[in-house]
């Protein structure tokens, strides 16, 4: 019974990145976990928006999360 395996998603890219109506994808930014004092508040509020991955990245990740 020789059948086509079937792809598995990466779980952990799954839960890091989202995919979007118009096929981009989401993300987080980093930096953001610690050493928050010596970050601006500027820099701090702009790393708490999401952003979109880079057109390098991007069939890399979506090969990963299969969407």
């Amino acid at each position: 019974m020789a059948g086509k395996v079937k792809m598995k998603s990466h779980r952990g890219a799954c839960k890091r990145f989202r995919a979007t109506k118009n096929g981009k994808i989401k993300r987080e930014r980093a930096y953001l976990n610690h050493l928050r004092t010596c970050k601006t508040r500027k820099q701090r509020r702009r790393l708490r928006q999401q952003t979109s991955v880079s057109q390098n990245d991007l069939a890399r990740v979506r090969r990963m999360i299969l969407s």
